[in-house]
């Protein structure tokens, strides 16, 4: 059965490394469907609650290149079930992912939820496009209100992905989502103040009656 994105990763080295751990037959023998080359409303959803992401790339000498992309949540597009875009914001000009795709399309971005401890990879290859090579893609990806330049738009076209378990993974969690979590905490302590300040001030009352 089809199992897409080992089906690129299981190289005969991957393939070498397993039998020699005693892991082949986990792989070989699976039964199950996961091709996994369409997004679903699930994939669709996480995706967009995804405010960065880790992107590998490979240059022409061989090494690898993981760079993290941010952005506002969302800012990584579900263009349709085989598509993926994104605002390309300006950094430290380095361009290192800019070249290495010029070079290869090929990636893998690795996008996690640190609070509910997931993890989504995508094999996908990817084009840089300039903001006016595709006026309606560009109109569909910039995120208004984001202040940062925008260089050019990245298209990825989706090859295959899979869902990591959650091992190893540490909830962390970010400023908003702590502030949110926290809101009705802190509107108890500010009505428990409120009340208390109201207590003493009675309490002052009573005592210069007195």
């Amino acid at each position: 059965m089809p199992y897409g994105f080992l089906d690129i990763a299981l190289t005969p080295s991957v393939r070498a490394a397993q039998k020699s751990m005693g892991a082949d037959h986990l792989w070989e023998d699976f039964k199950g469907h996961r091709a996994y080359d369409r997004f679903s409303q699930n994939e669709a959803a996480f995706i967009a609650e995804r405010d960065s992401f880790y992107m590998a790339s490979v240059s022409e000498n061989g090494w690898p290149y993981v760079q993290h992309r941010g952005g506002p949540p969302g800012f990584l597009k579900v263009i349709d079930d085989r598509t993926l875009a994104f605002a390309d914001y300006r950094g430290n000009r380095q361009y290192i992912s800019l070249g290495n795709v010029n070079a290869d399309d090929r990636v893998c971005l690795f996008l996690m939820d640190y609070p509910r401890q997931g993890r989504l990879k995508i094999y996908a290859r990817v084009e840089a496009l300039a903001l006016d090579d595709d006026p309606a893609l560009t109109a569909a990806v910039l995120d208004e209100g984001y202040r940062a330049k925008v260089e050019r738009i990245f298209r990825l076209r989706l090859e295959a992905f899979d869902w990591n378990c959650a091992q190893h993974i540490t909830p962390r969690f970010t400023q908003p989502q702590v502030e949110q979590a926290m809101g009705s905490v802190l509107e108890r302590i500010a009505a428990l103040e409120s009340e208390n300040a109201a207590l003493r001030a009675r309490l002052a009352d009573v005592g210069g009656a007195s």
